[in-house]
């Protein structure tokens, strides 16, 4: 069974109540639960967390190399200021596709460069919370008709497990 780490960075956990009319009204229970009903109609294994401390985000993708075949990450903010959230996605080389619920490129000019871009698989930006799916599906079809490496899935349950922070 493939397992997926989805991370969400900072203020996603305010999606529904924050810019709506940047980010929609979908809250982020919402997305993660799509996300999670998808992963069981793929046979995907997930774990969602979400954060604000870029640090924590640092050490989870970090830990997980040999626990998981690829990565989901919204790094928000990080985006566009965290060298050290790029570097960790370098290092433990897994794939990674990035997600933006806006499109990031027709946004104010600060938001248009990605640190994390250059070390992603892809880049999905300004679908909103489909886009979630959309490299679900994508990680998916790439990790099936590309092969992936064994992982321990030390820690980690049977099945779509959630779990945010």
């Amino acid at each position: 069974m493939l397992r997926v780490l989805v991370l969400h960075g900072p203020n996603l956990n305010l999606l529904g109540n924050r810019e709506e009319s940047v980010y929609g009204t979908t809250t982020l229970a919402e997305i993660d639960a799509s996300l999670s009903k998808l992963g069981s109609e793929l046979g995907v294994e997930l774990e969602i967390r979400q954060s604000n401390h870029e640090g924590e985000l640092v050490t989870w993708i970090q830990e997980a190399r040999g626990n998981y075949h690829g990565i989901i990450i919204n790094p928000a903010a990080y985006t566009h200021t965290s060298i050290a959230v790029r570097d960790a996605l370098s290092a433990v080389e897994i794939p990674a596709i990035e997600v933006h619920l806006s499109n990031i490129h027709r946004r104010e000019e600060f938001r248009r460069h990605s640190y994390v871009s250059g070390v992603a698989l892809g880049q999905i930006s300004g679908f909103g919370p489909i886009g979630y799916l959309l490299a679900l599906r994508g990680l998916h079809e790439h990790l099936s008709s590309h092969g992936s490496k064994p992982v321990s899935g030390a820690g980690l349950s049977r099945g779509a497990e959630t779990r945010s922070h």
